[in-house]
């Protein structure tokens, strides 16, 4: 009987030494497993941002504005065309010396500039279908928050500005909940916005995105 005690005993022993060692194992594993999925995730929405910006700056070139709605923007995605100025010959190194600049060469004849008008879809978004702009990539057709507006600067100068991002109680929803909020948590304390934006209504940044 004393035998079969210290079998089981031993297979008690044994079995939590193995618990121990997997709960040590998750430990370690958990932050490794959510970091990659984190990068995964960032990667394709950091380029889902990218396009929706130039988009975004293709639109303003034609209406001097940005758009806060998806509607719109996918619209002139679809339909717009963008200005392109083609540029023929060029500077060589004798003109150089002698003093030539780009616009006498121009008015000479020896640079010719011609503007022309691509479509978009053509060109921005040749490689993607435009009706994906709106959607957050891994969160099962989730949207992106964009708006736009404008801030006028202390010396009356009225600059036109947009803002898309997405949080990460959005993108990292399925990962484990415990580090998005810690994560959260440090954005906060940093005060840095708690995801990831491009551009900002707040200041006029050049449309950067917080991971730049």
């Amino acid at each position: 009987m004393n035998k079969i005690i210290k079998i089981v005993l031993h297979i008690v022993f044994l079995g939590t030494i193995v618990f121990l060692a997997y709960l040590l194992y998750e430990s370690i594993m958990e932050p490794i497993r959510f970091q990659e999925q984190y990068d995964k995730r960032k990667t394709a929405i950091v380029n889902r941002l990218k396009q929706i910006r130039d988009v975004q700056v293709a639109y303003k070139a034609n209406y001097n504005k940005y758009t806060g709605s998806f509607d719109t923007l996918i619209d002139f995605a679809k339909n717009g065309n963008m200005k392109l100025v083609m540029m023929e010959g060029s500077l060589t190194d004798s003109l150089l010396k002698e003093g030539w600049t780009e616009a006498k060469a121009i008015k000479a004849g020896i640079i010719k500039r011609d503007t022309v008008y691509v479509a978009i879809k053509d060109t921005l978004c040749k490689d993607y279908n435009p009706d994906s702009l709106r959607f957050v990539p891994f969160t099962n057709n989730q949207k992106f928050e964009m708006g736009a507006s404008a801030i006028t600067t202390s010396s009356g100068l009225v600059i036109p500005v947009f803002e898309a991002s997405v949080t990460n109680r959005v993108f990292l929803k399925g990962l484990d909940n415990q580090q998005r909020i810690n994560m959260d948590k440090e954005a906060e304390q940093l005060g840095r916005f708690p995801g990831i934006k491009v551009g900002s209504l707040e200041e006029a940044n050049n449309n950067a995105g917080n991971w730049e």
